[in-house]
């Protein structure tokens, strides 16, 4: 039998549910600490954990250890890579406790908007304030929800009862599926401006780390509300703070940069403050433990790795094609732009890439949506598009084109309720290095993927590249590479540039004006 060892307080159906399959020992104990525990039972298979930190040590000292899994969604405590190292697949169970945080989003909301906090405290002091917490209530009001995966789809559906308007900012939702959802898709700084509630649901990353800051915050309606229940790091709490006094508006959070003890940044700027709350309900506990089990029971009878997080390179793959799929969807969301809502992924996979074309849709998927972590697989992949409301297609390749190992991307977005717009991008491995050879009908590219790609397309006739390095100059950016090629028609020519350096928007809208850009875009690798 495998020995699991669970050493947490976790709901008991994760044991009930282990000990009934008749496969695995289960050792339960939350009264020891995990590096005594792991010293008593060295021969542990499986270690099921919430917060617990999982270090190198702990791993070390469980030389039978073939599986972690983290009863909920955050794996950060753990030595990810290390397990990696030692052939220890981390899983996690996403989706768990997504209800949990939806309602407490309500909760927040009500809370706030009925002075329930202060008006219980005040009454339980013999004091009758009824004038002093005069309300509002929810009803008739605007909800805008920033990510509309599982969470922020059950935010919507929660608040259905209220006659909320819901607006949905996520450029990997179709809009149909936001419809469907109740929601209208918007873009990010109209969600902003429109809302009375504005409620975060994001991972945090480099894309959405700071987010939300001075240039949403001040297109928020005065007296408007902001509800964070994901993750600290998307606001920056410095301009928050510059403009919340001004504009009357209110924070509701439950979300820090450490879950501990001790004095928090935003004590001055929240109204409402809980300690990390989310998952805290019996239900979810008992989704994240019976889901614990389950995958287990999964991973080892049905060979089911969905949900594995560090995951490691197929044996044959060379991982520059794997960071390869990522440039390369990551530049056709850059170039899409804006709230461009994702209708169609389709994907060619030429050479020996065409065996590897499961483990290269999850880091397409990724690049595409910060809501999607490059770590899982490829059944998580499709649900997940499924979900969104995306549809997906691997094309059937042909050897004879000579395109040797590479891959092509396509992405069609929905410009609006008519339009259609198609990104199409190919890219290879050469030398080690990755290239991008074709953009939409521009060939012949080889361009490097990485620091800052500067894009644009324009009418062809002389001139217009000075005009574009002259801007650059006059703002003190280096240009580190640069193609020109002229579409097949010889009318348009793509200008595409690699600096060094961030270049802000404002540069990129002066370039297209002075050069009257068809299209310009700037992608950050």
């Amino acid at each position: 039998m495998k020995k699991v060892l669970i050493p947490t307080k976790l709901n008991a159906v994760a044991r009930e549910t282990l000990t009934a399959h008749g496969g695995y020992e289960v050792v339960q104990d939350d009264s020891s600490d995990l590096s005594t525990l792991a010293a008593a039972h060295p021969d542990t298979y499986a270690l099921i954990v919430r917060s617990e930190k999982v270090t190198a040590d702990i791993i070390d000292a469980l030389p039978a250890l073939k599986v972690v899994i983290r009863a909920g969604a955050g794996y950060n405590t753990i030595d990810t890579k290390h397990a990696r190292t030692k052939g220890v697949d981390v899983m996690n169970t996403p989706g768990a406790n997504a209800n949990a945080v939806a309602e407490e989003v309500v909760a927040l909301m009500l809370a706030d908007a009925r002075h329930v906090v202060p008006a219980d405290a005040s009454t339980r002091v013999g004091k009758w304030e009824k004038k002093n917490f005069m309300g509002k209530e929810l009803t008739g009001k605007t909800v805008g929800i920033v990510g509309f995966g599982a969470i922020g789809q059950l935010v919507a559906k929660r608040l259905a009862g209220f006659d909320v308007k819901v607006l949905a900012y996520d450029p990997f939702l179709s809009g149909e599926r936001a419809r469907d959802l109740g929601a209208e898709s918007v873009e990010l700084g109209a969600l902003f401006e429109q809302s009375d509630y504005v409620s975060l649901h994001l991972p945090e990353n480099d894309e959405t780390r700071g987010l939300v800051n001075t240039s949403l915050l001040a297109r928020m309606k005065n007296g408007a509300t902001l509800v964070n229940c994901a993750r600290a790091g998307i606001i920056n709490e410095d301009d928050l703070r510059a403009l919340k006094g001004d504009k009357g508006l209110r924070f509701l959070n439950d979300v820090y940069p450490a879950d501990a003890e001790g004095d928090k940044t935003v004590t001055d700027i929240a109204d409402l403050m809980l300690p990390h709350l989310g998952a805290s309900t019996v239900e979810a506990n008992w989704n994240a433990a019976h889901r614990s089990a389950t995958q287990l029971i999964g991973y080892d009878d049905k060979g089911i790795a969905s949900y594995v997080v560090n995951r490691d390179i197929p044996v044959g793959l060379d991982r520059a094609y794997s960071e390869l799929a990522y440039a390369l969807a990551h530049t056709c969301r850059g170039i899409a732009g804006g709230n461009k809502q994702m209708k169609l992924i389709e994907t060619s996979f030429y050479g020996d890439l065409t065996q590897f074309s499961d483990w290269l849709l999850v880091q397409i998927v990724a690049a595409l949506s910060d809501d999607f972590d490059r770590t899982l697989g490829y059944d998580a992949a499709v649900e997940y598009l499924k979900e969104m409301g995306v549809e997906y297609f691997n094309r059937e390749t042909d050897s004879s084109k000579g395109y040797g190992d590479s891959i092509t991307v396509d992405v069609t977005t929905s410009v609006d309720a008519a339009t259609f717009k198609r990104i199409s991008v190919r890219g290879t491995v050469a030398e080690g290095n990755m290239m991008i050879s074709r953009i939409n009908d521009f060939d012949k590219l080889y361009f490097e993927p990485t620091g800052t790609a500067l894009i644009f397309i324009y009418k062809d006739r002389p001139g217009v590249i000075g005009k574009i390095g002259q801007i650059l100059a006059d703002n003190e950016i280096n240009i580190d590479d640069m193609r020109n090629p002229h579409d097949p028609s010889g009318e348009n020519s793509l200008a595409i540039l690699r600096t060094a350096e961030q270049v802000g928007c404002e540069i990129i809208d002066q370039i297209a004006g002075q050069i009257d850009a068809l299209h310009a875009s700037c992608v950050s690798y």
